[in-house]
């Protein structure tokens, strides 16, 4: 391998070591800030819709069949369905709406 690639898998390391590692040295003290704790409680769920957003759409063939079964699926977990109802009723219209 060139020394150029050994550099670059280096210098990657070093960054995701030091993003892991900042927060664990710079930040002791309990947090009491009210917006930070507020910003940080919210981070994984922001993460995973993100995350699961695209997927949804792009799963069907037609873009509107996904964001019908994303609608559709944000309402019944709106009114207190569980993960797997929600999941089901999201299969479910994309299924029936990839047909039309």
């Amino acid at each position: 391998m060139s020394t150029r690639i050994w550099l670059s898998i280096i210098v990657m390391g070093a960054v995701t070591v030091a993003i892991r590692l900042l927060p664990l040295t710079l930040i002791r003290k309990p947090l009491k800030n009210r917006f930070l704790l507020s910003f940080l409680h919210y981070v994984p769920y922001v993460t995973l819709a993100v995350m699961t957003f695209p997927a949804i759409v792009e799963s069907c063939e037609t873009p509107l069949a996904g964001l019908a079964a994303l609608a559709v699926g944000a309402y019944a977990a709106w009114q207190g369905a569980n993960m797997v109802s929600v999941a089901a009723i999201c299969s479910i219209t994309a299924f029936i709406l990839g047909f039309i």
